[in-house]
């Protein structure tokens, strides 16, 4: 927990909570809707999760970054053509890691290359682009998560938790939100006209601080940007735009743009309890030496067609323990370059396998960040996202698993 990197986590935690609340009480979250609503772009509980499945593939500057702005979006839409929040939680999070590390040009990107050269390889960034059709777990997710929005797939505890919010119950007895999304935004006070650019200039400067921001601190590399450093970044960039915003129009007055701007930062501060706690838990396991001791496990006498799907599992298992993709990524990814390369394999399958795994596991567990965020930005239980998440997880991890065995026999001949 000493590293620099978890601590800009959490304050990009507070900070993105002080933007959320910002474009709330400006009008601009409201106005959005409003204005998808008079396009009749949302006209149905359909399009409302196309619109939470879209919002997640198009914001891939950082995870956290996606689920939060697209939970804000959407859930008052689910809401009112009652769509269950786990629904949301489900899409936004699934769609949120897959994305990032399917279209690498982001902090993931750059923090995957930097493990990659320090091993060593050679035309690194060819390496990581070659992983992407491989990515196997990512890409059947986000498909899985893109045809259950469509057509309305709702499986197991998914679809009781439906047929709860169809009979108008957004929770069940036993459950309770994560968090009040009144106490996390506040609706504007009336008056204040509803303006969707005050919520799309902002989001939008955030999203072009990202790669701006990346090439400013990688010296002129942008994937050897600073990913944690990048995001902080372009989060205040979307604070100080939306804040000008605030104050031009006259919707804000600089001491309530200070009292909104706090109070959302302190409607997180018991989701970043949680985070501090997941991000411990995580360190306090890296520190056991958990991954290296489940990794050593495999050994040298596994064949070879069982190899890549071992890794795969292996990588799942150690980020569901830890709550960490990037966590288990550092150690999965320096154990599976050095075998691919003894055996004289490509190397480009062991990192996909270990990315994948390291994506997979994290979706399982309920102490990672990703997960513990959706379940914050939806307003759902967070028990309750994990066990209606669960069987759409496993499903694309049983693909992904069989993709990789398939690869592991074609290399084996």
């Amino acid at each position: 927990m000493t590293e620099p990197g978890n601590a800009r986590v959490l304050l990009f935690t507070f900070a993105i909570g002080a933007l959320i609340a910002l474009v709330e009480a400006n009008g601009g979250v409201r106005g959005f809707v409003q204005w998808v609503e008079r396009r009749r772009w949302v006209t149905d509980g359909r399009r409302a999760q196309m619109l939470a499945w879209t919002i997640g593939v198009v914001i891939f500057i950082e995870s956290n970054i996606t689920v939060l702005v697209a939970g804000s979006i959407c859930r008052p839409l689910f809401d009112r053509f009652r769509v269950s929040r786990e629904k949301l939680a489900y899409l936004i999070d699934s769609t949120s890691a897959p994305v990032c590390i399917l279209i690498p040009f982001n902090a993931w990107g750059a923090y995957i290359l930097s493990l990659l050269a320090g091993l060593g390889v050679e035309n690194a960034v060819p390496v990581l682009i070659a992983t992407i059709p491989l990515n196997f777990y990512a890409l059947t997710a986000l498909l899985l998560a893109g045809v259950s929005a469509w057509r309305g797939l709702d499986i197991g505890p998914m679809a009781a938790a439906q047929e709860r919010t169809a009979a108008g119950e957004l929770h069940w007895e036993h459950t309770v939100a994560i968090a009040d999304p009144e106490e996390l935004a506040p609706p504007p006070r009336e008056g204040i006209p509803l303006r969707p650019v005050n919520m799309i200039l902002p989001i939008a400067s955030m999203v072009l601080m990202m790669p701006i921001a990346m090439y400013i601190t990688g010296d002129g590399d942008l994937m050897a940007g600073s990913g944690s450093v990048s995001v902080l970044w372009a989060v205040l960039t979307g604070i100080g735009v939306a804040s000008v915003l605030s104050l031009g129009q006259k919707l804000l007055s600089l001491e309530e743009l200070g009292t909104v701007g706090v109070r959302g930062a302190g409607g997180l501060t018991g989701m970043a309890l949680v985070l501090l706690l997941a991000l411990t838990l995580g360190a306090v396991t890296q520190e056991l030496g958990t991954g290296e001791y489940v990794a050593g496990i495999v050994g040298d006498r596994v064949p070879l067609f069982l190899l890549i799907p071992l890794v795969f599992l292996v990588a799942a298992g150690i980020a569901f323990a830890t709550g960490s993709s990037w966590g288990t990524f550092a150690i999965m990814v320096p154990i599976a370059v050095p075998i691919g390369a003894a055996l004289g394999l490509p190397i480009t399958p062991f990192v996909a396998a270990s990315l994948s795994g390291g994506v997979f596991g994290d979706h399982c567990s309920p102490i990672s960040d990703t997960t513990i965020i959706s379940s914050l930005a939806s307003a759902s239980d967070h028990i309750e996202h994990v066990r209606t998440q669960l069987p759409y997880a496993l499903a694309a991890g049983s693909v992904a698993a069989i993709g990789y065995s398939l690869v592991g026999v074609w290399l084996s001949v």
